[in-house]
């Protein structure tokens, strides 16, 4: 990936301009991490940008950037420039484009996102970047309360990255998240989302956690539920246990999966029922929950009789020939007794079998 972003550099530098990769993408290499999407900075204006690009160019934005797509890898590319008024403590405004990289690198947000590289690989360091990877501490350019102040995402992201590269935060960082912290109640739940997501989904999740209570963001971020999360076994359940689908955006598929998951959280995740009824995922997430092996649960699933009505092995004609009447509502009552009679094997799954139980039973059972 290294190699087609610098030949990316390599088609605005052989235009005359300068381009560097700039943040998460040098910060993760010179980490031995991998990365995916790339920034890369350059005194290119979109427009020069575009068409050196061209075909390429996938979108344009009105902060000086734009994103293109080449092999299937995605760069944002952003215009050297100042922002100098910001709105609603987020999002800047007035912005001025400007020829030097290092008055681009002042306005960016952390230290360790400072670090550029250039199309020879040659890094950059202005900002003392290198110095905070090797502390293993976040530290923001200039001062931080105003740093976040100025955007107040900021604090999240400090959280998300001392969470995700296991980083400390430095003091003033801590100071400063507790100054500022009611400006996060005016972000956008799509932005605190996106940032939580990250935080949830790390592999240092836990450390995540217990930064966002130490600071008493839960409450700012309206968390009431933070403090009850055990167990992270993964993002959704980390999303259930809070459950904000209220507050927060979720799909329509993610609302229904937490719904579901919290629907069997008080039931027993090894009963034949429940399991037959909502499904290995849901169960074995309700179970990591609540502690319960997940080997366990799997064995207990992979075991059970059926596991949807197309297993039973009676079809709508056979209930009607034995009924003698039009098919109705009672076909999908006889069809919940059949199913709870064989997953507890009360009942062999065979035709002739419960047919036979069908003409004993159905009287009795009223439908």
């Amino acid at each position: 990936m290294l190699d087609e972003a610098v030949k990316v550099l390599h088609e605005i530098t052989e235009k005359g301009f300068q381009a560097y990769i700039i943040g998460g993408f040098v910060r993760d290499y010179l980490l031995g991490l991998e990365s995916n999407d790339i920034d890369i900075t350059t005194n290119a204006t979109p427009k020069q940008l575009q068409e050196i690009f061209q075909e390429d160019v996938i979108m344009t934005t009105e902060y000086g950037s734009i994103t293109i797509m080449k092999k299937n890898i995605r760069y944002e590319i952003t215009t050297f420039r100042k922002e100098i008024k910001y709105q609603n403590h987020r999002k800047p405004i007035e912005i001025e484009y400007v020829d030097d990289l290092y008055t681009d690198l002042k306005r960016r947000d952390f230290t360790i996102n400072s670090i550029c590289m250039d199309e020879n690989k040659e890094i950059y360091d202005f900002l003392n970047g290198k110095k905070d990877l090797k502390k293993k501490e976040i530290n923001t350019i200039g001062n931080a309360k105003e740093k976040f102040e100025e955007d107040c995402l900021r604090i999240l992201r400090a959280i998300r990255f001392a969470t995700i590269l296991d980083f400390s935060l430095s003091e003033e960082i801590k100071e400063a998240i507790s100054e500022t912290k009611y400006l996060l109640r005016d972000l956008s739940y799509y932005r605190k989302k996106e940032e939580l997501d990250k935080i949830f989904a790390s592999s240092y999740v836990q450390k995540g956690i217990a930064l966002l209570l130490e600071f008493g963001l839960d409450k700012e971020l309206e968390l009431d539920k933070l403090k009850d999360i055990k167990n992270t076994d993964s993002l959704i359940s980390v999303w259930s246990i809070l459950n904000v689908t209220d507050i927060y955006p979720f799909t329509n598929s993610e609302k229904e999966l937490i719904k579901s998951i919290n629907n069997v959280l008080p039931l027993n995740n090894l009963d034949p029922m429940t399991l037959y009824h909502y499904g290995l995922y849901v169960n074995s997430i309700a179970g990591a929950i609540k502690g319960i092996d997940k080997k366990q649960i799997t064995e207990t699933y992979n075991n059970l009789c059926i596991h949807s009505r197309d297993d039973i092995d009676i079809e709508i004609k056979d209930i009607v020939n034995i009924t003698k009447e039009e098919p109705g509502k009672y076909i999908s009552d006889l069809y919940n007794i059949i199913e709870e009679a064989i997953l507890y094997h009360k009942l062999n799954n065979n035709c002739e079998d419960i047919c036979n139980y069908i003409r004993q039973n159905y009287k009795k059972i009223g439908c």
